[in-house]
């Protein structure tokens, strides 16, 4: 999924002097965004993405213009952007990413299967379920449902899309949903935050949540701001914003139709 970057770098010391030379990278008169200019419906160029609408609500409350870094997602995204001081924050960033500081997370979202509305597979809500079996299947190569599906036996069914690519020429995510509304694929197993938008305003196809889940990798993430390592104070401020404007974050992201489920994954928030 787009929600994690396959990057192993060494992280930045934050001790001493260099700690104060890395908060001084922030920029005090705009509010700069590290973003990939294609990765719809998250953060676009032309800044229509819902994290480009959190963004200028971030701005606004900041009382700073928005302005942006893009890079596409992938290796060297996060040291050419935020590293570099290009930038000073990553809208949506997985819990626990060693490569940034995360701020408290703003959203919890899951996985789970596009269908057609109606169709054979519309009640499916577990990847165990003997309905997916001998059906064709898509999902993105190496995101945490792959396993899941490898291990219940529906590997010789599943078609594969490429994790990491240039979504500037490639869109995996679109791929496979348009091959569930054409019927060359009977279903999708993708990250809610890139299925959901896509397909809330189509009556043909439905995104069912997998809450059910309860084996290894999960299917739920918590969704932070990434910063640099060791802006301490830039981070707390940013939290600030998150508590106190909760309430509107959750608005804009299920208007943009993100899933939004509790923190342990447990129940879809409505």
């Amino acid at each position: 999924m787009r929600l994690t970057i396959a990057l192993t770098l060494i992280a930045l010391c934050a001790a001493g002097s260099g700690a104060a030379q890395v908060a001084d990278l922030r920029s005090t008169t705009q509010f700069r965004v590290c973003a990939d200019p294609a990765n719809a419906p998250m953060s676009t160029k032309d800044e229509t993405g819902f994290e480009n609408r959190l963004a200028d609500q971030f701005g606004e409350w900041l009382g700073l213009p928005v302005s942006y870094t893009w890079f596409p997602s992938g290796m060297g995204f996060i040291t050419r952007t935020l590293r570099a001081g290009n930038c000073d924050v990553v809208m949506g960033y997985a819990q626990g990413d060693e490569l940034v500081q995360n701020t408290n997370h703003y959203y919890t979202s899951v996985f789970g299967i596009v269908t057609r509305t109606g169709g054979p597979l519309a009640g499916v809500d577990r990847l165990t379920d003997p309905a997916l079996r001998d059906r064709p299947i898509g999902v993105i190569a190496g995101s945490p449902p792959a396993s899941i599906m490898a291990l219940a036996g529906l590997a010789k069914d599943l078609q594969g899309a490429a994790l990491v690519v240039d979504r500037r020429v490639l869109d995996p995510v679109g791929g496979l949903i348009q091959g569930v509304r054409d019927g060359t694929l009977d279903a999708a197993v993708l990250w809610g935050p890139l299925a959901g938008p896509r397909i809330k305003d189509d009556p043909d196809l439905q995104f069912t949540p997998l809450l059910k889940e309860t084996g290894f990798p999960r299917m739920f993430y918590r969704i932070t701001m990434g910063v640099r390592l060791g802006e301490q104070e830039w981070k707390r401020q940013l939290n600030s914003l998150i508590r106190r404007h909760q309430d509107q974050i959750d608005q804009t992201l299920r208007e943009a139709g993100v899933p939004l489920v509790d923190d342990y994954g447990k129940e879809l928030l409505e």
